[in-house]
């Protein structure tokens, strides 16, 4: 009473016409996602405390990511942050931080320059805010 399988096995690796991505087309997707997600905390921090630095760095994000992107524009929502509490800002300078650190590292392996000096630029300034850096 055996009946042959018809379908092909999930446990076999078929051949499929999936268009892969090489290395540096999939840590250009990763950087761009990076840069874009800071821009996001970088807009919320703009938001909270106006400061023409936050609006030059959230300009050269948008141009890194849209350079990554293809020539699109990263989109932008609305900075939803309305709380101005030290606590509200430590945290998302932390998480600034800890975004600005991996897009180094990401922008290190693929050897963008430009990128690297950026997501750099934005560790030390929220090193800075955070008083992780010392003082001369």
């Amino acid at each position: 009473m055996y009946e042959s399988i018809r379908t092909p096995s999930v446990h076999t690796t078929a051949e499929t016409d999936v268009p892969r991505r090489s290395r540096d087309e999939e840590l250009d997707i990763r950087l761009a996602g990076h840069l874009t997600a800071l821009l996001t905390v970088t807009d919320e921090l703009r938001a909270l405390t106006p400061d023409p630095a936050f609006d030059k760095a959230a300009q050269q994000l948008a141009d890194q990511s849209a350079r990554l992107g293809g020539g699109r524009a990263p989109l932008r929502a609305v900075p939803s942050a309305r709380d101005a509490r030290a606590s509200h800002l430590a945290g998302l300078h932390q998480r600034a931080h800890t975004l600005a650190g991996m897009a180094l590292v990401i922008a290190t392996a693929r050897e963008d320059d430009a990128a690297a000096e950026l997501a750099a630029a934005r560790l030390e300034a929220h090193a800075a805010a955070l008083g992780l850096t010392e003082s001369a």
